[in-house]
């Protein structure tokens, strides 16, 4: 009988232990979600969520940004606003809103990763009517080497060099590596303009290879790239300017090399019509869209790298922002549509590269 008892205390402490274990356990999986900025929960009654998709070299500004807009829009509507934000490469955050991901408001790396939900349907023709002809931030096609530059990097030639190891993402998932091969194209068509007095699509194409033949790995974005970097893989990487000043910011060591000839970057934002028109969040996603090129706005934008596309901001910081002789922009490369064409289709000049051929 005792045995029985004494059996019957010990299922009794089990199930209480079990018990107590799976409460904390469930008090641990909230405290985790809560603290993760891309969770959102059911807001409260009267409140409004809104769904921000943007691409990964956004990240730091845009989470900065968000609650300035949030303190603005209760102020004028007395809402509160709640966020739910997905940060990935462009390319890949471009095919998740298209496939349903329902994203009131987007952030891209650039304007064909825009025009393609334009193209599904999701956002109106006319997008480039708010922002600077669309756009909220700018950049240029930069370099980053290790502390010194040991491997004496000073523009895209020494890329090619024997021994120097290249980083940049891929361009099937990232804008910014198509911005990073733009650029390199771009620059060997500048060289053969000045060999022969007129662009010469050969030679930037045996320019663009020689850089490659040193790439170390593809990643799936610059945020990506930038990490394999800092872990140690690589001589140098190409990437935004933006993303190496927000990394020096923070105490990395880098060194900043701004190519003679090298491509402006020019980022989108948009509202994904279709989906604010089915959620009713239209008139706050138009709003956020509108606020993203606000002075308030651009000064956190310049404060994480980006050249600000409001020109009074962009006169206060001009001293942070090297020009180079031989900038271009996507139009010297003959537009969006010439550069799918060209440079990403099927049988283009980057996968020509690719294949070795």
């Amino acid at each position: 009988m005792r045995l029985f008892k004494g059996s019957r205390q010990l299922h009794v402490w089990l199930v209480t232990l079990m018990l107590t274990l799976s409460a904390l356990s469930v008090m641990g999986c909230t405290s985790e979600k809560e603290s993760n900025s891309t969770e959102v929960f059911a807001p409260k009654q009267g409140d409004l969520t809104l769904v921000v998709g943007a691409y990964s070299v956004a990240k730091d500004a845009v989470e900065e940004i968000l609650p300035l807009f949030a303190a603005k829009w209760k102020a004028d509507t007395g809402q509160t606003l709640v966020f739910q934000q997905s940060y990935e490469a462009s390319g890949t955050q471009a095919r998740a809103i298209a496939g349903g991901f329902e994203a009131d408001v987007t952030l891209l790396a650039m304007e064909g990763d825009i025009e393609k939900l334009v193209k599904a349907g999701l956002v109106l023709p006319n997008w480039k009517e708010r922002g600077e002809g669309g756009m909220v931030t700018r950049s240029v096609v930069a370099l980053g080497t290790r502390e010194g530059n040991p491997k004496g990097i000073h523009d895209f030639d020494d890329l090619a060099k024997p021994g120097v190891k290249v980083l940049y993402p891929n361009p099937k998932t990232s804008g910014g590596a198509q911005w990073d091969i733009n650029a390199i194209y771009g620059a060997g068509l500048k060289r053969s303009e000045e060999l022969k007095g007129a662009k010469d699509p050969a030679i930037a194409k045996a320019f663009l290879e020689s850089v490659h033949a040193n790439v170390e790995s593809l990643d799936k974005s610059g945020r990506a790239s930038m990490a394999a970097f800092e872990y140690g893989v690589g001589d140098v990487i190409v990437t935004y300017e933006n993303e190496l000043l927000a990394r020096i910011a923070k105490g990395v060591k880098y060194e900043v090399i701004i190519p003679k000839n090298t491509i402006l970057i020019e980022n989108p934002a948009a509202v994904v019509d279709k989906y604010v028109d089915a959620r009713g969040t239209r008139e706050a996603s138009e709003a956020l869209v509108n606020y993203l090129v606000t002075p308030e706005a651009q000064k956190v934008f310049a404060k994480h790298g980006f050249r600000p596309v409001d020109k009074q901001v962009y006169a206060e910081n001009e001293s942070r922002y090297p020009v180079p002789a031989g900038l271009f922009d996507i139009n010297y490369l003959g537009g969006w549509d010439e550069v799918r064409s060209t440079l990403y289709s099927n049988r283009g000049i980057w996968y020509q590269v690719l294949a070795g051929i």
